[in-house]
């Protein structure tokens, strides 16, 4: 990465300007929150041309789109407001748990995906990338090493191949591989000329939600790659950031599932934080968005088209409006700096 880094910075030259970072993090039908609060945010007409777009698991859906701007929000509207379940996925027999790799097949999502991300939308990402030095990465769960991966979607792009088409689109439908719900995408791999099978899941099994790879940037500077001056990271959580309450019965399925869903809450957390303290340590301002308690609507199914519908609409009046950025992660009132700062005029004053 810190190479393409250095060959976008030789090949484009250095900009000494703002840049405007967008992270799309995973939660389902809750996609809707984001597709709405992006489309209402073009229609109030102060959304930024991102330099760097990262999406995880529904935010892998949204993240191309939201790439290529406002031109493609008409298909976020579309997909997050108008398909059904059955255009996501095909349920299997009752016994698949136990006999298949997923107890759906994601071959409609993979249709769906398809229909919008064709040879003509990838030319558009490969230019972005090439012309403009703007980033589009994937991150998806490489189940058998058990190690995140980053998909580089801007470079797949460019290579412009049939291959690269299909491989831009099974990389999406990965990142959006619920485990034990859907299946595993396979990804073929050669190294010292044999060909190995990768399985890969949900990006969110490893992160909810990220924003560049800390590595590679502490990499970057080592190397002398210049950053632009002002730069500001904006993390769309499509999910609250509280736990609603729940009636759990004891049974273990209830059970399980509940456990689940929280400890995806707490995971989801986690990397709001991770991201809070990047940002501060790369002084980079932080903006947060997320499902309020003040929406009440609730679903009947996963997918629930009405659920989504109301979900879409109650992000989108909110942007049309002003969205009101959360500048901290909940529990945090105050900037590590300030803090700091605020403990030594106590200390003066006492």
């Amino acid at each position: 990465m810190v190479n393409d880094l250095m060959e976008d910075q030789k090949r484009l030259g250095t900009e000494p300007g703002s840049g405007k970072y967008l992270s799309l993090s995973g939660g389902g039908d809750n996609g809707a929150f984001g597709a709405g609060l992006l489309v209402g945010w073009s229609k109030k007409g102060d959304r930024p041309k991102f330099d760097l777009v990262t999406g995880v698991s529904t935010g892998a859906l949204l993240a191309p789109f939201a790439y290529l701007g406002k031109d493609y929000d008409p298909v976020l509207t579309y997909v997050y407001t108008q398909t059904s379940p059955d255009q996501i996925y095909k349920m299997r027999w009752l016994l698949s748990v136990f006999t298949d790799d997923g107890i759906a097949d994601t071959a409609p999502l993979f249709d769906l995906i398809g229909k919008y991300v064709d040879a003509e939308f990838m030319r558009k990402v490969a230019y972005e990338h090439q012309a403009n030095g703007r980033w589009l990465l994937i991150g998806t769960t490489n189940i058998d090493a058990g190690i995140p991966v980053v998909w580089n979607m801007g470079k797949i792009a460019n290579i412009g191949t049939p291959e690269a088409l299909d491989l831009f689109r099974k990389i999406m439908l990965a990142s959006a591989s619920i485990p034990g719900a859907f299946p595993p995408v396979m990804f073929d791999v050669a190294v010292d000329g044999e060909t190995y099978h990768e399985m890969h899941v949900d990006g969110g099994v490893s992160a909810q939600v990220f924003l560049y790879p800390t590595a590679a940037a502490k990499n970057a500077d080592a190397a002398g790659v210049i950053r632009k001056k002002k730069r500001d990271a904006y993390i769309i959580r499509n999910s609250r950031l509280d736990n609603d309450k729940e009636d759990v019965e004891r049974s273990t399925i209830s059970v399980v599932k509940r456990s689940i869903s929280q400890l995806i809450q707490a995971q989801g957390l986690g990397d709001i934080y991770q991201i809070y303290q990047t940002t501060q340590k790369d002084h980079v301002g932080f903006n947060l968005a997320f499902i309020g308690p003040d929406f009440k609507v609730g679903r009947k199914v996963e997918f629930d088209p009405e659920y989504m519908r109301a979900l879409y609409q109650y992000a989108y009046d909110r942007a049309l409006r002003g969205y009101p950025w959360a500048q901290n992660p909940p529990g945090l009132e105050r900037t590590f700096d300030e803090d700091i700062k605020a403990k030594s005029l106590r200390a003066t004053l006492h």
